[in-house]
């Protein structure tokens, strides 16, 4: 099974655009046709992410629905322990965790639309991509499978 590492940004406009590409990837996730890779740090961002109030005025959500959805990532996610110890991301050392979490979780791919991680395309053999081209590879995987 594909493995995956996911940007926050990607967790906040899923729940902001349904039907998007990354709430497609989610659903993917929920599906059980990638397994999603998370370590405190980056459940700690999401949550952080979240309760910005641009985004909470957005998401129009009470704060236990939220919580409910960070649970349910922690339900479906394998977490890696975060310690590895890299050097920092260069143009932005705070996405140092999604490529500690990748290596630590043998991703096959990270997932997000920060420029500052996609930027490098590849990572100690991690593919780096955007939503966008991510989709066609989960279908043409799950076909294969």
């Amino acid at each position: 099974m594909i493995r995956i590492v996911l940007a926050a940004n990607l967790f906040v406009s899923a729940l902001l655009k349904p039907g998007s590409n990354p709430d497609l990837i989610l659903r993917a996730v929920r599906d059980e046709k990638v397994l999603l890779l998370m370590s405190d740090d980056i459940c700690a961002e999401i949550a952080r992410v979240l309760t910005y109030p641009k985004i909470r005025k957005r998401l129009c959500a009470p704060d236990e629905e939220l919580h409910t959805f960070l649970q349910l990532l922690g339900s479906v996610a394998i977490f890696t322990p975060g310690t590895l110890n890299i050097p920092p991301l260069e143009t932005d050392p705070d996405d140092t965790k999604y490529l500690v979490c990748a290596i630590e979780g043998h991703a096959d791919f990270i997932v997000s639309g920060d420029h500052h991680l996609t930027d490098l395309t590849m990572y100690h053999g991690i593919r780096i991509v955007t939503p966008t081209d991510f989709l066609p590879l989960i279908a043409t995987t799950v076909k294969a499978n």
